[in-house]
C-alpha cells in the first residue's frame, strides 16, 4: 500500500482530512491530534487517555504517514489479534502479530515480511525479545515507530507492573530508537515520569486527556462487622446489569460466584488460577451478555472494552488508587449512568499489607544469585540462572529485578544477565533489601491514600481527580457523599499562602527528597522518594521547619 505523506508541520484540517477520508472518523479530537502531530514532529510521546477514547488510532494514523513499519508491544494475545483484525478492515496495511501460538515456519515468515517491508505493523508481546532471532529481524527492518500498549506495566509504582517490560528500554536502544509511542489509560504523575525514564524517551511530549468519568456514581459502604457478605450479595442482586465484582483471592471469588448462581444469578469467576482456555471462554461468554455478573481478581480487566457494564463493586479494598481507578473505569463505557461501590471494612486493609509483604527477597538469597553470576563467563539467561539457584522463578525475578534496580547486573535486550564487575560484592544484599524496604515503604503510603478515599467526607471525585494531577474542585453532585451532604457545598480553599510550588523538589528532615503533588485545604501532599505519600499540615511544617526547597 502506498503511504501518503504529510507536509513537514501539517495542521488540523490535513489531519482531520486524513483521518475522515482513510479511517472513517469524522475528526481527531484533542487528544489525538496533539499526540499525532508529536509523533510526526520527531518526539517520543506519552499518551494518557481513557479507554475507548481512540489512543490505537493514534499510533495507526501515524504510522501510515511515516516511512517505515510499526512495531506495536501488547501483553495479551487477544489484544493483538483484535488489533490485527481491526487494521484488516480498515486496508491501512498488513499486520500481523508474533506469539507463542506460531509455529517457527510461521514466525520466521512474519518476520521476514517484515524486514522486507511488506509488513506495515508487527504485534507482539515484550517476552519475545528474549529471542534474539527477534532482535535481529527487527534490527535489520526499516522501523520508524515503536508503540507500547498498556505502557503502565512498566512501573514499579502502576497497577500491573511486568517485568518483561522493563528491558523494552534497551530494546529501542537496540533498534537505534525509532519514534516512542507509549499508551496507557490511566497513569499517576509518579508513574508517568518512571515511563518516560525507563523507555528512555527524547524530547518527551507527555499528553494527558480527563480522567473524569461523571457518569460513574462513586460511593463506599463501610461495615465493622460480619455483615459486608450478605449486603454485598443484596447489592449485586439489586443492581442493573452486567457487572463486575473485583475480589481479593481465588477461593472468594469462587465462593461468590457460586452464591450468587444459588440466587438464579448468571454469574461466573475468573482468576489466574483458571486454565488459560477457560479464562478465554469466559471472557468471550461475559462480551456476549451471556454472563450477568463476573466476580474477579484484579487477573481480569487489561483490554477489556465491555460498553454496557452497569456497575464495578470491590469486595474487597484495592491496594491503591491506581488500581481502583483502572477497575471502576471498566463501568459505563457506553457513557450511561453506572455506579462503582466499594464495600470497606477496615480489616481489609491488613489483607493487602500481607499481599504486600509477598514476594521479597532477603539478603541471603540475592547473594546467592550474585555467587552464581560470578562464576559465569558470560552473560546467562535467567532460566538457565534458575536451574544453578535454590530459588522459584518468581524469587529469582524479584532477586533479578532489584539487582538491575541498584545497577548490579547489566540485563541485555534478550533478557540475559550478568554481573558487573565491582569491589563492593558483599555490599550488594545490603543494597537491595534496602530498595525493598522503599518499595514497601511506598506500597503502604499507596495503600493509606486508598483509604483515605475510603474513609474521606468530602467529594470522593475531587480527591481521586486531585491524586492523577487534575485540578478539580468538588462538590461532583454525583458521589455518596456529595448526595448525602457531607462534603462542603463550597470546595474548601486551597491556602492563599503556598510556600513551595507544585511540582517543586522538597527536603524533609527525616524522609529525604520528595515532589509537592497538591494542597488540600491547610495541608500539603508531598510524594517523597523513600517512603512513598505523606499528607502533612501545612502550619506544623513551616513552624517546625520540617521542610525545605530542594534548591536552597
Amino acid at each position: 500500500m502506498a503511504k501518503r505523506f504529510t507536509p513537514p508541520h501539517p495542521d488540523r484540517s490535513d489531519l482531520n482530512q486524513i483521518a475522515q477520508e482513510r479511517f472513517g472518523y469524522s475528526e481527531l479530537h484533542p487528544g489525538q491530534y496533539a499526540a499525532v502531530q508529536s509523533i510526526l514532529d520527531g518526539r517520543d510521546t506519552l499518551v494518557i487517555m481513557p479507554t475507548g477514547s481512540g489512543k490505537s488510532a493514534i499510533y495507526q494514523i501515524a504510522a501510515y504517514l511515516l516511512p517505515g513499519s510499526t512495531v506495536v508491544v501488547s501483553p495479551l494475545i487477544a489484544l493483538q489479534r483484535d488489533q490485527v483484525q481491526s487494521i484488516a478492515e480498515q486496508d491501512i496495511g498488513d499486520a500481523a502479530v508474533v506469539n507463542s501460538t506460531l509455529s517457527p515456519a510461521e514466525r520466521r515468515e512474519t518476520l521476514e515480511n517484515l524486514e522486507e517491508g511488506s509488513l506495515e505493523f508487527l504485534f507482539l508481546a515484550p517476552e519475545q525479545f528474549n529471542s534474539p532471532e527477534t532482535l535481529d529481524r527487527l534490527q535489520a527492518a526499516e522501523l520508524s515507530l515503536f508503540v507500547i500498549d498498556e505502557a503502565h506495566c512498566i512501573s514499579a509504582w502502576g497497577h500491573d507492573f511486568r517485568p518483561d517490560y522493563l528491558r523494552l528500554g534497551q530494546v529501542i536502544e537496540a533498534l537505534g530508537h525509532p519514534r516512542i509511542l507509549a499508551l496507557t489509560a490511566t497513569a499517576a504523575p509518579p508513574v508517568r515520569q518512571e515511563m518516560v525514564e525507563r523507555l528512555g524517551m527524547q524530547r518527551a511530549s507527555v499528553i494527558v486527556e480527563g480522567f473524569d468519568r461523571p457518569n460513574i456514581r462513586l460511593a463506599v459502604e463501610r461495615f465493622d462487622d460480619d455483615q459486608k457478605a450478605e449486603h454485598l450479595l443484596h447489592r449485586v442482586m439489586q443492581a442493573e446489569k452486567p457487572g463486575i465484582v473485583y475480589v481479593a483471592t481465588r477461593k472468594g471469588t469462587e465462593e461468590l460466584a457460586n452464591q450468587l448462581q444459588e440466587r438464579d444469578i448468571q454469574a461466573h469467576f475468573y482468576h489466574a488460577g483458571m486454565k488459560a482456555s477457560d479464562r478465554q471462554q469466559t471472557e468471550a461468554a461475559f462480551m456476549a451478555d451471556e454472563i450477568e455478573v463476573l466476580v474477579a481478581t484484579t487477573a481480569f480487566g487489561m483490554g477489556i472494552d465491555k460498553p454496557n457494564v452497569r456497575f464495578v463493586f470491590h469486595a474487597d479494598i484495592s491496594d491503591s488508587l491506581d488500581s481502583y481507578y483502572q477497575e471502576i473505569g471498566r463501568a459505563g463505557r457506553d457513557g450511561e449512568a453506572a455506579q462503582a461501590l466499594l464495600f470497606y471494612h477496615p480489616e481489609d486493609l491488613n489483607l493487602r499489607r500481607f499481599f504486600s509483604a509477598g514476594g521479597q527477597v532477603d539478603e541471603a538469597q540475592v547473594e546467592q544469585v550474585v555467587e552464581v553470576l560470578q562464576h559465569q563467563p558470560q552473560a546467562i539467561a535467567p532460566k538457565e540462572l534458575q536451574a544453578q539457584v535454590d530459588l522459584s522463578k518468581s524469587k529469582l525475578r524479584s532477586a533479578l529485578n532489584h539487582l538491575a534496580e541498584v545497577g548490579a547486573i547489566e540485563v541485555s535486550p534478550t533478557g540475559d544477565v550478568s554481573l558487573k564487575e565491582t569491589d563492593h560484592l558483599e555490599d550488594i544484599g545490603a543494597a537491595v533489601a534496602q530498595v525493598q524496604e522503599r518499595y514497601k515503604q511506598v506500597e503502604r503510603s499507596r495503600l493509606e491514600m486508598m483509604r483515605n478515599y475510603a474513609e474521606i467526607r468530602s467529594c470522593r471525585r475531587e480527591y481521586l481527580l486531585n491524586y492523577f494531577g487534575e485540578n478539580y474542585s468538588g462538590p461532583c453532585g454525583y458521589c455518596d457523599n456529595c448526595q448525602a451532604g457531607t462534603a462542603p457545598v463550597e470546595p474548601e480553599a486551597e491556602p492563599k499562602h503556598q510556600p513551595y510550588a507544585l511540582d517543586s523538589q522538597v527536603v524533609h528532615k527525616s524522609w529525604g527528597e520528595g515532589t509537592v503533588m497538591r494542597y488540600e485545604a491547610e495541608k500539603i501532599v508531598i510524594l517523597f522518594d523513600q517512603v512513598g505519600y505523606k499528607t502533612l499540615d501545612l502550619k506544623t511544617a513551616l513552624l517546625r521547619q520540617l521542610l525545605r526547597r530542594k534548591d536552597d
